[in-house]
């Protein structure tokens, strides 16, 4: 057994225990909802990205943010409805299919944006070529697209005539909403943003950026949590702490300045991986290892959520006194994923999408909404 690497406290009127690794957003104890004893049946990282983003732990379903983007649309026309940031140097291990549309219209797939540089590969256009050049240009290949979509009647190529257009107009919107140059020095002070680097702080701050002009669905990964202890950057005391330090104070910002902003409670904030960590120390080959870290555990973990009319300051379910198995509250990826869906208005038993002869549903034939957890 590995007992705890961090110090435990209570913190604000709710009484939830959160560790020193975390101390800002231990503040905000009173705003979290806490899922105690969450589950899954994957323990490998890519089938168990799937499951938690597509429902499925093989490839082919559409990605939450594909399914609300398909469901609400977006407020902003200049802009996608699902857009993606990423940080820590690699993508998920599932790849982009996390943010992928399944069989949705590819209109619905998450946009990939960055923090550094043009916030899209090749949004510029080239020397020589001016604005009404260019719309000429997307005009012309939508006239052939449209011959060719009245002849096939292939949807595709209405999301194909669509991703043009929505490209041109991002042209213009995009590199003013993705930069964080203009941004306000408490803010940046706030959030620990460094302007022109690659960094998960500032990709929470994009979130915020993009939530304001009316994208649905921000998805954020951050590599680097997988914390076995075969090498320093996966250690228990030095690797992961950074990556709390790193992420802390971002996040903690998100929600103070979502709630100045009067933002937080049409906002869902949701914080977690796709599975836990054993409450044993991870032993290799009959081996010890020379840093302290912990195996994949499927059967009980932590995720929060905020805002989005949650109950804040409440805690859902428990594990037994090592953390090992839940003894209440058990609550599945697909209930996690019914009661987002719930929260953005959806009732996720009848939101489907015919496929294949079949209605597909994000839950497939699971799930329940956790009504105990709501405002």
């Amino acid at each position: 057994m590995l007992g705890p690497q961090a110090t435990f406290k209570q913190h604000g009127e709710s009484r939830a225990w959160i560790s020193n690794r975390v101390p800002q957003l231990a503040t905000l104890a009173d705003d979290l909802t806490f899922f105690k004893a969450v589950y899954t049946d994957q323990f490998n990282h890519a089938p168990a990205q799937l499951l938690m983003h597509t429902g499925s732990p093989r490839l082919g379903r559409p990605s939450m943010g594909s399914w609300v983007t398909y469901g609400l649309g977006s407020e902003n026309e200049n802009l996608p409805g699902f857009v993606v940031l990423t940080s820590g140097g690699s993508n998920p291990d599932a790849g982009k299919s996390v943010w992928g549309s399944g069989f949705l219209p590819s209109l619905y797939q998450g946009v990939q944006c960055r923090s550094k540089g043009e916030p899209v590969l090749y949004l510029s256009d080239p020397k020589g070529m001016n604005r009404d050049l260019r719309k000429a240009s997307i005009e012309a290949i939508n006239k052939v697209n449209e011959l060719t979509h009245q002849e096939f009647q292939d949807p595709e190529i209405l999301s194909r005539m669509a991703q043009y257009e929505m490209a041109f107009r991002m042209q213009v919107a995009a590199p003013e909403v993705m930069s964080i140059n203009d941004e306000p020095e408490y803010i940046h002070n706030m959030y620990g943003t460094k302007p022109g680097k690659a960094s998960f702080a500032n990709n929470v701050l994009l979130a915020r950026k993009l939530v304001e002009k009316g994208v649905r669905f921000v998805q954020l990964y951050d590599w680097g949590w997988d914390s076995h202890g075969t090498g320093e950057v996966g250690a228990l005391n030095l690797g992961f702490v950074r990556k709390c330090d790193q992420m802390d104070k971002p996040v903690a910002a998100l929600l103070r300045d979502l709630k100045q902003r009067g933002l937080l409670e049409q906002t869902l904030v949701v914080w977690g991986g796709e599975f836990g960590r054993t409450p044993m120390q991870e032993n290799r080959n009959g081996v010890d290892l020379p840093f302290k870290g912990r195996d994949h555990h499927p059967d009980a973990f932590t995720m929060w959520m905020a805002g989005g009319g949650m109950k804040g300051g409440f805690t859902h379910g428990e594990t037994d006194e090592i953390g090992y198995s839940p003894v209440s509250g058990r609550t599945s990826v697909f209930d996690l994923q019914a009661t987002i869906l719930h929260q953005l208005g959806f009732d996720h038993e009848k939101f489907t999408y015919q496929f294949q002869g079949r209605p597909f549903r994000l839950t497939d034939v699971e799930g329940h909404v956790v009504k105990e957890a709501l405002a």
